[in-house]
């Protein structure tokens, strides 16, 4: 069998760098390596490209250390021109080798300038395949309020929200205020295009407010505040289907939130208690289907391309869709792997799945 080359892209200048780093390093060790032959290239946190380790153990997820991509002086060099697809790597010594042909990239990027369509133009420019979302869903996916604008438009159950600059509050904070506690309490605050939990914080009192949306515009100049909607996180995934076919969608998981505010990022990758994840969810069939249908015309309506994790709301009677994720967590614990592992696609095959959708 001629092996396929993927190139593994990881890391980035988000804030989601070490995230990126340990889902690279779950997909390293569970890729195909009869199909494939891998090229780990790492983006460190001030945007290098760097030919990194093939090595799985190195980007292990440690609370007490993080995964990185450290500078090795190494540079990848893309293809010059649309008329080749040969990958180099520039050695420190100054010395240029050629890695070969690349057959598609695999980015496994969380967060801005990965997530959010900058990565896919400029592959797209280089006309190269690549796994997950094109340009336009991703740049959707990523921004929460064109996310939720888009779905509401489809017919898309949402949670109310108001979306705030700091701008804005400045030029009359009376307004805005009005508006997100009209709201109620509580409420949630998030930067509009951060992931992972990162930057987002739970008010109850309206005394909280304040600390609440400093700590999401350090993540970014947007921040929603989104109602609290009372009843069970429940998500699934989703991926494309072949050959024009309809969206295929997973059993759901439930995110069982015990004695935490909220699923953190502690709680998500550091393993910190108060957290359950259940998969599957228990839900009555047509629950599920309900379930299943909203999440693939949730999917549709931003774009319907690669993959995406589909979180609810579910308050008994109700499903509203709270977020789209175009690239989810993919650790081997991750939900949206153990979604579809509950329904018969390993964490290998899964893989494999989405490097051939995107070849």
């Amino acid at each position: 069998m001629v092996q396929a080359v993927v190139v593994l892209l990881f890391g980035g200048r988000s804030s989601e760098h070490s995230i990126s780093s340990a889902t690279a390093g779950g997909v390293l060790r569970a890729i195909d390596r009869e199909r494939y032959r891998v090229i780990p290239v790492g983006i460190t946190r001030d945007g290098a490209f760097v030919l990194e380790e093939d090595d799985p153990d190195k980007f292990a997820l440690n609370p007490e250390r993080l995964p990185e991509v450290v500078d090795n002086g190494t540079r990848i060099v893309w293809p010059d021109s649309t008329a080749t697809r040969t990958l180099s790597v520039r050695r420190p010594d100054g010395t240029v080798e050629d890695l070969g042909d690349i057959d598609v990239v695999f980015p496994i990027l969380h967060g801005r300038f990965g997530e959010d369509g900058t990565i896919q133009g400029f592959l797209e420019l280089l006309d190269l395949p690549y796994v997950g979302a094109g340009l336009l869903m991703s740049a959707i996916g990523m921004d929460k309020h064109t996310t939720k604008s888009v779905l509401r438009a489809a017919g898309v159950p949402v949670v109310p929200w108001v979306t705030v600059t700091r701008a804005a509050l400045e030029r009359d904070d009376y307004l805005w205020l009005r508006r997100i506690r009209a709201l109620g309490l509580p409420v949630f605050v998030k930067p509009a295009r951060a992931g992972s939990s990162v930057g987002v914080s739970k008010v109850s009192e309206w005394s909280e407010l304040d600390a609440a949306l400093d700590t999401a515009f350090d993540e970014d100049t947007s921040v929603l505040v989104e109602q609290a909607v009372s009843g069970r996180e429940v998500e699934c995934g989703v991926l494309q289907g072949r050959d024009g076919a309809e969206p295929r969608v997973s059993v759901a998981g439930e995110i069982v939130v015990s004695g935490r505010d909220f699923y953190d990022f502690e709680a998500k990758y550091l393993g910190a208690p108060g957290i359950d994840l259940v998969c599957p969810a228990e839900l009555h069939d047509g629950e599920l289907r309900e379930m299943q249908r909203i999440a693939a015309q949730a999917f549709e309506a931003v774009g319907g391309q690669g993959l995406s994790r589909v979180d609810f709301f579910y308050t008994g009677s109700e499903f509203f869709v709270n977020e789209v994720n175009t690239m989810p967590g993919f650790t081997p614990i991750s939900m949206f792997p153990t979604c579809w592992i509950q329904s018969g696609l390993s964490y290998p095959d899964l893989i494999t799945e989405l490097v051939e959708l995107a070849r």
